[in-house]
């Protein structure tokens, strides 16, 4: 697994925090401890299935239907009658997903990203009728505020009815970096994950560098290695260092190579996918973005899992901003590892969608806020 997890001062720093647990800088926040999520090692488990529902996405089709597409059931949200003016699920850029995973009588529900605003993710959340005191785990994709800004406002709204020591899955401690975007010249801020959030909900946070094992029924790829044409899509640049008021990344929390970076530009080493093995079906690849590379994350769950066969992968690909040739290039690859289902988000774009309806028929499946998909019996 060594070439897995990168460089060698990434694996000495994985290797020291796994040994004593990662002491997080930064004053008041201090008392925030991290620990390595257990590892993978062998098989991953099996589940019977698991469905995802969109919680939060950039638009809603109050008119699809719902029924089953081939192997894949297809909820879509339709509002309930009432004599009351109708509330409506709310849409914004950003990525929220609901998992439910079985196997036999035991289930787990996990929370995936948080969208951009707590408004938006906590209407859809009662809306779609989602228990939060049900929870058994939270994750964080990676380090953007399209994916993390929900959370604060989620947490006030709900921390007590979580979980105590609810587990929170970090690919590492660069998801808490501040970040901008636009020109370097007049950046924008980009937002930096709060601390101070996590410290009163009494999340008990895991970072999941490494291929780990997640709640017990899925997994995380941990570092995603870049193997194929793909490249970071550097959307962010990622600030090193605390700032007065605790927000930000304690330096001795990263690689040797970027402590003493002031910002440099996101290569998004702390992405990881999310992935579940469902029973005689194969894998299911789930990434918010994949700014690491749609491509690289499905090799990369194969390569942890030891698991060829894919049944779905889903989510944003990232491929909005790339390329006419890139997008081609992309869904020629997705289509080389024979994947059942195909059901493109966020931030996958349009032209994607087109070009994997024609190279994949039947097999790309529209999504939207409100949409669950179940996968398995």
């Amino acid at each position: 697994m060594s070439d897995y997890l990168g460089s060698e001062e990434r694996r000495r720093l994985l290797a020291a925090s796994t040994a004593a647990g990662l002491g997080l800088a930064g004053g008041v926040f201090s008392n925030i401890r991290v620990a390595q999520a257990e590892a993978l090692t062998g098989t991953p488990p099996e589940v019977d299935r698991v469905s995802v529902g969109v919680v939060t996405d950039s638009y809603h089709h109050q008119f699809e239907a719902s029924g089953k597409f081939g192997e894949v059931t297809v909820q879509r949200y339709a509002r309930p009658p009432s004599t009351r003016l109708p509330r409506t699920l709310q849409n914004e850029w950003g990525l929220a997903l609901h998992l439910e995973s079985a196997r036999g009588t035991e289930t787990r529900q996990m929370l995936i990203d948080f969208g951009f605003t707590g408004d938006t993710l906590n209407n859809n959340l009662e809306l779609l009728g989602i228990d939060t005191a049900k929870l058994d785990a939270m994750l964080l994709s990676h380090g953007h505020y399209d994916h993390f800004g929900g959370m604060a406002g989620f947490l006030g709204a709900h921390q007590a009815k979580l979980k105590p020591g609810l587990p929170f899955y970090l690919g590492g401690e660069e998801c808490f970096c501040s970040r901008e975007t636009g020109p370097a010249d007049a950046p924008a801020n980009f937002g930096a994950l709060s601390r101070r959030a996590i410290a009163a909900a009494g999340l008990r946070v895991l970072f999941a560098e490494r291929p780990s094992l997640l709640a017990d029924h899925g997994f995380t790829t941990g570092y995603i290695p870049l193997v194929s044409f793909e490249q970071p899509a550097q959307a962010s640049r990622m600030k090193i260092g605390l700032e007065p008021d605790g927000l930000g990344c304690a330096p001795e929390g990263l690689p040797a190579e970027k402590r003493k970076q002031t910002i440099m530009p996101d290569d998004f080493e702390h992405e990881h996918a999310t992935c579940f093995n469902v029973r005689g079906k194969g894998l299911v690849i789930m990434t918010s973005c994949g700014h690491r590379g749609i491509v690289n994350s499905v090799r990369g769950a194969i390569k942890v899992s030891g698991i060829n066969k894919v049944h779905a992968i889903l989510g944003g690909f990232h491929l909005a901003p790339m390329p006419e040739e890139y997008v081609h290039s992309t869904v020629a690859a997705l289509k080389a590892f024979k994947p059942d289902y195909l059901i493109p988000m966020h931030c996958t774009g349009t032209a994607f969608y087109e070009a994997a309806k024609q190279a994949l028929p039947g097999r790309v499946l529209l999504s939207s806020t409100g949409t669950r998909f179940t996968f398995g019996a």
